[in-house]
């Protein structure tokens, strides 16, 4: 089977092939169909954030369960299921207190590439171990994670398509609605309209925002926000974004939500808040990044906080979002701008980083 590996980052990845052990205790096998291009995979492979390496990449999975390991009840062979990016053990404090994407086992699964719980890794070139990015490895033709990494959805979901609720799409959702928390009327902002704040955009509109502002360069992007539900849209390369976002609310966004990963773009959202509003950091910015903010401005009541993935629960809200997404209540394949096969997947990822599609998805079968 062939898999796309990272040896070493700044290095384009090399698609070989590859030696996949079968699933043990609690960990599937999973038939890859397609995975989404994500900007998080990006900061590993360029050595922004820190991983395990050699490591095949890919976290926006979509696939079919092949074969499953002992003890595993979540699924079966032939579910249709997408990967999360978001590991949730269900036993840590966090898991129980209905947090799942702030669980415990995250980081090491993170920093290591292994698979959850285990620590262990299932892919091989030659004698040479292969780490698992986020556990999960999927820009691959098969792969074997855990069973808690991945959810059952329906079968007549298009898995080139809702592939993209495995990270971005969820992430931006979920931050408008669970950790902005808007309600309807409220204004809210988002900053940036790639894959993440576009779905923010998608979440404030079902939340029943009353004003909502996409603030970003890209003018094409800036179109789909406003197909997607934004009420104003701003180009920073052609107004002050915060003085504009001011001059919108009549003095400030009752929340702010931070998609672009930029320690400026962070501060300029928080800036665009009024007193009393929240700011949700939902971008991932490069490993040792700071952010300057004055502190007598928590005084006047403004918050900041960050996200991951949204804060969904994602054995509950991923199956909503999938029906949503096949009734056209959440249109977000409108954002993909090329798929792309397994063998060009370095022409993806430079394509992401120009700026040159909204997001991208990797066909795999």
């Amino acid at each position: 089977m062939k898999a796309a590996i990272c040896y070493e980052a700044g290095a384009p990845l090399k698609v070989e092939e590859v030696t996949l052990d079968e699933p043990q205790v609690n960990e599937v096998l999973v038939k890859l169909m397609a995975s989404g291009v994500c900007h998080s995979d990006l900061h590993f492979m360029k050595g922004e954030m820190f991983c395990a390496m050699p490591v095949v990449v890919g976290h926006e999975g979509a696939g079919i369960v092949e074969k499953v390991g002992p003890g595993v009840t979540t699924v079966q062979p032939g579910d249709h299921v997408i990967m999360m990016v978001s590991f949730s053990c269900g036993k840590c404090r966090f898991c129980i207190e209905g947090r799942p994407t702030l669980c415990v086992e995250n980081m090491a699964i993170m920093a290591g590439s292994v698979l959850p719980i285990s620590g262990a890794t299932r892919l091989r070139k030659g004698d040479q171990a292969l780490h698992h990015l986020f556990g999960l490895a999927a820009f691959a033709e098969y792969t074997v994670v855990h069973e808690r990494s991945c959810v059952k959805i329906r079968d007549d979901a298009p898995m080139d398509k809702v592939c993209l609720l495995g990270c971005g799409v969820a992430t931006g959702i979920g931050a408008a609605i669970n950790t902005a928390g808007v309600r309807p009327g409220e204004s809210i902002v988002i900053w940036g309209a790639g894959g993440v704040g576009l779905s923010a955009v998608m979440g404030a509109k079902l939340a029943g925002a009353g004003k909502i502002i996409a603030v970003a360069s890209n003018d094409k992007k800036l179109a789909l926000a406003k197909e997607f539900g934004a009420d104003h849209i701003v180009n920073y390369k052609q107004d002050d974004p915060v003085a504009k976002v001011m001059e919108l609310t009549g003095g400030g966004a009752d929340y702010a939500v931070e998609t672009a990963g930029s320690a400026e773009v962070i501060q300029q959202a928080y800036a665009s808040i009024h007193n009393g509003g929240k700011c949700v950091v939902a971008g991932m910015a490069a490993l040792g990044t700071s952010v300057s903010i004055q502190s007598y401005e928590f005084l006047l009541g403004k918050a900041i906080t960050g996200t991951v993935q949204g804060d969904i629960r994602a054995q509950v809200d991923i199956p909503r979002y999938v029906d949503m997404f096949m009734d056209g209540k959440l249109p977000f394949d409108k954002m993909i701008s090329k798929t792309y096969s397994l063998d060009q997947i370095n022409e993806a990822f430079e394509a992401l980083e120009k700026g040159e599609v909204v997001r991208s998805v990797i066909k795999i079968q």
